[in-house]
């Protein structure tokens, strides 16, 4: 017998709470979301697009973290690596140019996804991303074959090879460190180290503290025993060490070479301001030649224009390029003050090494606020330049779609209509970066910030039929 929709929803249900990643009670400490009996399905162009996305992805961050290194030794001009460094402590960015580890990109790549009716549009990059335990699960849960990544390995499997490749160590010893801060992804990165154990794989999930320092390396308890680690996955901001116990010991231990860890200590390779410095002109022929045309077309399309709002004054004939109101060019950004509701379709956002600068924290979309507090925002972001670099954006609206979920208070299926942030998953394995799946948020249409909330549905990415 075919089981209906609410029972595959009740189903499903029942498993994300026993794993510890769910909860049905929005004030307990998993994360709730409506529940869908389908997945997200894709058509199958798209679903190659995705396959491919991870490699031109991988070349950004290689051209990207070459542009920094270039500028901070003087082959490229130093503005570049300023803006990347403004805000950071002299300590992180002396690690960051190590020698060892100029080659050094982060393992997981994921981008933010907007589907638009003309296509798709890449609002930002995630080099420590939450979410991928949570889409793990749900991939095995829906359990379709034509799951987007399944065939590849998934992503337990896609995530140890990383782990493998970043510590040179086939059947490498692993920790998923997670710091206090990012304490809402501990569950699902529980259950990811649940699943890799039970296939075999040495990975631990454990709190900064639990991390034994010893001279000749890093080394966690398992059991009575204590194992030596070959490399760890970063599961803590930058912007945050100084609240995390033994912090500055395992950065030691990775410095002296003692144990691997990606995402590399790179804050550089963590600013949203990147996306900046791909369209500012005078950098445009570089990047056309780092990246190769085919790659270089296919992000100019896909990254939306950004621009770092620098309080600095320009010269009378300076403009800031791209940027226009009414038709005239922009010479003061004091003047995007003054700006109607529907002139405001700009999102401002923190750029990075900032606790306001992930899941959407300190975003403000022009449009979908008040004019006194689009200038508030404004005028704070600019005041906090260069201490705390923002960016200001372009804003795509997304295409509308409708999707299924389980209405669990009304104990019925019901239809909404919704716009929806895909958000791939690549691991990095060498020169390659496969696709381990993609989930779909999928919010109510008249919200302006896509992302996991009470009222989105989440839910795998299918290839449609």
């Amino acid at each position: 017998m075919i089981a209906g929709p609410e029972s595959i929803c009740t189903d499903i249900e029942n498993a994300l709470v026993a794993s510890g990643v769910y909860s049905t009670k929005s004030d307990a400490a998993a994360n709730t979301w409506r529940i869908s009996p389908e997945p997200f399905f894709l058509p199958a162009k798209d679903v190659l697009f995705f396959e491919s996305l991870g490699g031109h992805l991988l070349k950004f961050y290689t051209a990207l973290n070459r542009l920094y290194l270039d500028s901070a030794k003087g082959k490229l001009p130093a503005w570049i690596a300023e803006y990347l460094d403004a805000g950071k402590p002299s300590e992180l960015i002396d690690l960051a140019r190590m020698n060892r580890f100029k080659g050094r990109l982060p393992g997981i790549i994921r981008p933010d996804v907007m589907v638009l009716d003309d296509g798709f549009a890449v609002t930002e990059l995630d080099s420590v991303p939450g979410g991928f335990g949570v889409t793990a699960q749900l991939m095995s849960l829906y359990g379709q074959e034509d799951i987007v990544g399944a065939k590849a390995g998934g992503i337990p499997e896609l995530f140890y090879r990383m782990l493998e490749s970043a510590a040179g160590v086939e059947g490498c010893t692993a920790a998923i460190v997670v710091s206090d801060e990012a304490v809402d992804y501990l569950n699902e990165m529980q259950y990811l180290g649940r699943v890799l154990r039970e296939a075999g794989r040495p990975v631990h999930v454990v709190h900064p503290r639990d991390v034994l320092f010893k001279e000749e390396g890093l080394f966690v308890r398992d059991g009575d025993h204590e194992v030596a680690l070959d490399v760890i996955y970063r599961f803590f901001e930058l912007f945050d060490l100084k609240n995390i116990p033994k912090a500055e010991l395992v950065a030691y231990a990775v410095k002296k070479g003692r144990v691997k860890a990606t995402p590399p200590y790179k804050p550089h390779l963590e600013e949203k301001l990147s996306f900046a410095l791909f369209h500012h002109p005078a950098l445009a022929t570089w990047w056309e030649k780092a990246l190769g045309d085919e790659t270089f077309k296919l992000l100019n399309h896909l990254i939306p224009s950004t621009w770092v709002l620098d309080s600095r004054p320009l010269p009378p004939h300076g403009v800031i390029p791209g940027l226009s109101v009414r038709g005239d060019k922009v010479n003061d950004w004091n003047v995007l003050s003054d700006l109607t509701q529907k002139e405001r379709e700009l999102v401002i956002k923190p750029s990075g090494f900032s606790p306001n600068a992930w899941g959407s924290r300190g975003v403000v979309v022009g449009h979908d606020v008040p004019a006194e507090q689009w200038q508030e925002a404004l005028r704070s972001a600019l005041n906090a330049f260069p201490a705390q670099p923002h960016i200001l954006q372009a804003f795509h609206k997304g295409r509308r779609f409708r999707q299924s979920f389980w209405n669990h208070a009304a104990q019925a299926i019901e239809t909404m209509e919704c716009r929806v942030r895909l958000t791939p998953y690549y691991f990095v394995t060498g020169e390659t970066a496969p696709l381990g799946g993609v989930l779909a948020t999928l919010c109510p249409q008249d919200k302006k910030k896509i992302h996991g909330m009470v009222d989105a549905v989440m839910v795998p990415c299918a290839a449609g039929k």
